[in-house]
Order: structure tokens, then sequence, then C-alpha cells
């Protein structure tokens, strides 16, 4: 149900707004460690390698079908703030129509360079072929992924969280079932895992089509779904392109990052692993609370309403600051526990390796809640190019940071988590200046 953000009180919407959005992406990041477990449990470790393997690729061309997703939905929030439903419904179709264009082209794309791809990143010739046949299954789906992304998108710009995560919740389900039969009854493998996914991923879109028939007449646009307007497709790509850019950017950074990890030995790479799943579970709220404000904030600029936008702000950075105290004391309390669930016991290498980096790092997931902040406030007030520099200037300090530290003087595992202290300080230290001019800005209308 759509929910019209410029009227009302302020902080408890933007909770209840960002909630469905923080559970959508748990629930996501764990039915894809389920769908992992599955393979790996009952295929082999080849075949959890080769889907393993395929992550980096397969993440970047799904963070750029979501980012220019994210990026249109902050031009259809201001318009439906605005109350301009006409051109409202003309961008809703120049995204739909451009999208899936795009989407169709870049599938069969990826789907020519799977093998040149898998190849340039050093993965090995004899998980090639099944890694190569899971990619190609997967880029044969993304004219699907994109549709839910789109529609997700819209509806979440029209101030509805909830309806993609029950969304997302069936397909994800759905998925977990057709790994069960695909790859455990069927025996498929990789290839059983990866049409699943497509599978589970063109229900969610059924799902979202059929719902806004019935439920949103403002998004039942009947012919008019096939106007192109060439005026918003320019301003569109602007958009969609730098948010994808900077997911794209995000995670070429976290890859360069792994490859040098890689060197350190199977403990290292081991601790690594577990201490980034922890990282995600503890990021992806902050992060969802900072879409959340690009949602609040974008809507109340197209109204004009500057107060509610500077008001919506504060509120979104108290709701960082809240969540981060709370992920701060049960990280660096439970950092043992924690670790516990990534190892037998029997390897107390990874797990002091591990513990260490969780201790030290608790407390700088303030950093993170801030400049997530920051972001959404960027991206609702339209201004992306921020958001975009911001991130690459975060991941290049980061990268740098590690290179230093670990490769140069050697300094161990504990300087991953100072190296992503320093990516942000960078990140702050461009975005907080700007901020103060745009406050300003908003402030005196």
């Amino acid at each position: 149900m759509k929910k019209d953000m410029t009227t009302g009180s302020i902080t408890l919407p933007l909770v209840a707004f960002t909630i469905p959005l923080v559970l959508g992406n748990l629930f996501q990041l764990t039915y894809n460690a389920v769908d992992s477990v599955i393979v790996g449990k009952c295929v082999g470790d080849e075949a959890l390698a080769a889907v393993g393997t395929s992550a980096p690729i397969m993440n970047i061309a799904l963070l750029f079908i979501s980012g220019l997703c994210m990026g249109a939905s902050i031009l259809m929030s201001s318009q439906y703030g605005a109350k301009e439903y006409e051109l409202l419904s003309r961008q809703v179709s120049t995204t739909f129509l451009s999208g899936c264009g795009f989407s169709l082209f870049f599938s069969l794309l990826t789907m020519v360079l799977a093998t040149p791809l898998l190849r340039l990143i050093q993965v090995p010739e004899e998980i090639i072929g099944q890694a190569g046949g899971y990619l190609r299954i997967i880029f044969m789906g993304l004219i699907f992924t994109f549709i839910y992304n789109f529609l997700a998108n819209t509806l979440r710009a029209l101030g509805d969280s909830k309806t993609p995560l029950y969304f997302l919740m069936m397909s994800a389900v759905l998925n977990v079932l057709g790994d069960l039969l695909l790859v455990v009854v069927f025996r498929l493998g990789v290839r059983g895992s990866a049409v699943s996914t497509v599978i589970s991923e063109a229900f969610s879109c059924f799902l979202c089509i059929v719902y806004i028939k019935k439920k949103i007449p403002l998004l039942n646009l009947g012919r008019k779904w096939l106007v192109f307007d060439k005026k918003l497709l320019g301003k569109t790509i602007s958009y969609g392109s730098t948010s994808a850019m900077q997911q794209v950017c995000l995670q070429v950074g976290k890859t360069v990052i792994q490859a040098m990890v890689n060197t350190q030995g199977v403990s290292v790479m081991a601790a690594f692993t577990a201490v980034n799943k922890v990282d995600d579970f503890a990021y992806t709220p902050q992060q969802n609370i900072g879409h959340a404000m690009t949602t609040f904030i974008a809507q109340n600029k197209g109204a004009g309403h500057r107060e509610r936008i500077r008001k919506g702000f504060q509120s979104g950075l108290f709701i960082e600051a809240a969540y981060t105290i709370i992920i701060c004391a049960v990280i660096f309390l439970g950092a043992p526990v924690i670790m516990g669930l990534f190892t037998d016991g029997q390897d107390v290498e990874v797990l002091d390796l591990g513990v260490s980096y969780l201790k030290s790092i608790a407390f700088m997931y303030f950093l993170p809640a801030f400049t997530n902040g920051i972001q959404g406030f960027f991206r609702g007030m339209g201004d992306l190019k921020v958001t975009l520099y911001s991130t690459f200037m975060n991941m290049l300090g980061r990268v740098a940071a590690v290179f230093l530290m670990l490769m140069i003087f050697s300094m161990g595992f504990a300087s991953l988590s100072w190296a992503n202290l320093v990516g942000w300080i960078v990140m702050l230290a461009f975005e907080v200046p700007l901020l103060w001019k745009q406050l300003k800005v908003v402030t005196k209308g």
C-alpha cells in the first residue's frame, strides 16, 4: 500500500518504512547462505567453489541492475511527492521499456563473455565448466531480475516497503524448495541451483504484476506502458547509471581487497570470509536506514517541504545511531560466540583472528552509520554524484590502506579493520563539508 511521507509525523514512519527493508535484506543474506549449504552438502566442494567463484561477476551484474532501478526510483519518489502523476506515469513506462531493452542486451553480452571473464579472475580450469554453466543460466534470467527490482523500487518510491518484502520472502522459499528438488532429488548440480534462482525471480515478477494490477490504480497504465519519453530518458540514465556505478565501484573494491587477502594463507582467508559475513549483517540495516531516508527526502523535495527534509535527515541519523549502539554491543561482547558459528572449534587461529577483528571494528561502526545517513540525504536531494565520488574515495582509501598495512608493512590481520576506518574517515572528510553547505541551502529555503 502506497504511503505519502510529505505529511504527518516523521520518525515513526521512517522506522516503519525501514524495518521491511532490513528484514528483506537479512532474509536474502540468510537464504543465499542456505543456497550455498545445499550445493556444498549435496553436490560437493567443486560445485560450491564454482558457485562461490562466480559470485563477483554475478554480483557486479546484479548490483548494476539494482543501481539503475534505485536511481530511477529517486525520480519517482520526487514526482510522487509533488503529485505530478502524469509525469510519474511517463517516468515509470520510460524506465520499464529502456530497462527491459538494456537487460536483454546485457544478458546476451554476459552470456557470451561468461567463460572469458571467469578466466580473467583466474578460476581453475577444473571448475570453469560448472561456473560458466551456472552464470549463463543466471544471466538468462536477468530480465526477471530487472523487472522485480524495477517494480519493487517503484512500490518503495510510493512509500510501500512491506509488499516487496512479502514477495521476496515467498520467492526465497520457492528458491530453497527448488534447490531441494532440482539439486537434491534430480541431481542437476549447480545448473539446477541456477534454474531454481531464475524461476524464483520470475515468480516474484508475477506476484508484483498481479499486486499492482489489483491494488495500485496509479500504476495501472494500460497502453501508457508503451509510452517512451525521450526527454525523461536522459535524466533517468544519469540517475540510474550514477547509482549503478556506485554499486559496482563498491564491489570492485571488495574484489581487489579479497585478492590481496588471498595471498596471506588459508587461515586468513577463512577468517576474512567469516568477518565479512558479520560485517554484511551489521552494515545492511545501516544502508537500509539510508535508503528509507532517500525515499522520505525525495518525496518531500518534490513537495517543496524543506523543513521536513531537515527534520527527516535528523531523525534518520538518530535511528542510525540507535541501531549502531545495539550492534556495537552485540558484536563486541559476542565476538567469540559469533566466530564460533564459523569454525569447528579446532581451528584456533581462525577463531582468534576473527575475534580480534570484530572487537577492534565494533566501535568503528558509528562511522558507516553516519556515511550511510549522509548518502541517503544526498540521494534524496538528487545529488548522486556526491554518493558516487564518496564511495570511490572510501574504496580507494581502504584499498590503499590494505596494500600498505598488509602487503608492505605486514601488520597482520588486524590491519584489515583499521583499513576500513581509513576508508570511512576519507569518505566523511569529503562528504561533511558538502553536507554542511547543502543543509544551509535547505534551511534558508
